[in-house]
């Protein structure tokens, strides 16, 4: 038996959001009507979405011995996310996101990496790596830990199983440069603009396609309101998304990646993976906030 279904290795960020009358512009003027605070990273919050799940789940990371390190590990605590694998630095500063959220919900987000950055493949325990049945892949800023994400890969056992989330970020660096990941890859979750960038190929089944070709087992792209496109080679399907009232659409890919490695886990169908991710996609987007909505199990029951 292993220790973790899923271990995350991203980033670690608080956002801080301030909710402004509008997005100023060069020598505009804009003023703050309210701020939040709260725990982000995408491969974080598809961690804490299957912690809520019931799965075992653990995270590699780094944050620096500050208020907003200190505030990510509790965070990871409280919803009873394994934190032995993440970093802590004796120096810098940990990540941080400043957005700036207008009365039509349009975001202009900066991003401070901080100690993200700095994450070196001899920090890493890897022994904690390979207690996953999958390790989920995110996007990181800086050079030094992409290249420690490669490297780690490259170490991994063929029992454990590599999933992904590029996000623009990493979709921008080509096929080249993540090709040992995508190799590797069981399951790869761009949305259509990523894989689009990724891949220079337009259309969505087509792109899949060429992952596939790479040497990916399972592609599931996420079509937003569309639902999503998920295939293996073998079969292929168009999930639609459920209608729901939509409030924040923040950490709605993120969520879809928790539903579809639950389905994965649990041995679903390529159709009911699909399924589960649209529907706690779904339950994210009807609350503020990338985590808030994230539902717990017995949600999920009528559909397992």
């Amino acid at each position: 038996m292993k220790r973790f279904d899923v271990i995350g290795f991203g980033a670690l960020n608080v956002d801080k959001l301030y909710k402004v009358n509008k997005i100023a512009g060069p020598e505009e003027e804009g003023f703050i009507k309210g701020f939040e605070e709260a725990c982000g990273g995408s491969a974080a919050n598809t961690i804490v979405g299957l912690a809520r799940l019931g799965c075992k789940v653990g995270f590699i990371g780094k944050v620096a011995n500050d208020r907003e390190g200190r505030m990510l590990l509790e965070d990871f605590r409280r919803e009873g996310v394994n934190i032995k694998g993440i970093i802590k630095a004796g120096e810098g500063r940990s990540g941080t996101v400043m957005g700036f959220v207008d009365e039509r919900g349009e975001r202009a987000l900066y991003v401070d990496p901080g100690v993200n950055d700095t994450i070196g493949f001899e920090e890493i325990d890897k022994a904690y790596a390979r207690q996953a049945k999958f390790l989920h892949l995110t996007s990181l800023v800086g050079e030094k830990s992409f290249e420690t994400q490669k490297k780690l890969v490259e170490t991994l056992p063929e029992d454990v199983k590599v999933s992904m989330d590029p996000g623009e970020l990493y979709a921008r660096k080509g096929m080249k440069a993540l090709k040992p990941i995508l190799e590797r890859s069981f399951v790869f979750m761009p949305n259509s603009r990523e894989l689009a960038l990724l891949t220079g190929i337009e259309e969505y089944v087509e792109g899949a396609e060429k992952l596939l070709e790479l040497g990916v087992k399972v592609v599931a792209v996420k079509l937003g309101g569309k639902g999503c496109y998920v295939t293996d080679g073998k079969e292929s399907h168009h999930v639609e998304a459920f209608k729901v009232m939509i409030v924040d659409t923040t950490g709605a890919g993120d969520a879809f990646c928790a539903g579809f490695l639950y389905g994965l886990l649990n041995n679903k169908s390529l159709k009911e993976c699909a399924k589960l991710g649209n529907f706690v996609a779904s339950r994210c987007i009807m609350k503020m906030g990338a985590r808030s909505g994230l539902p717990r199990l017995e949600e999920l029951k009528p559909l397992l």
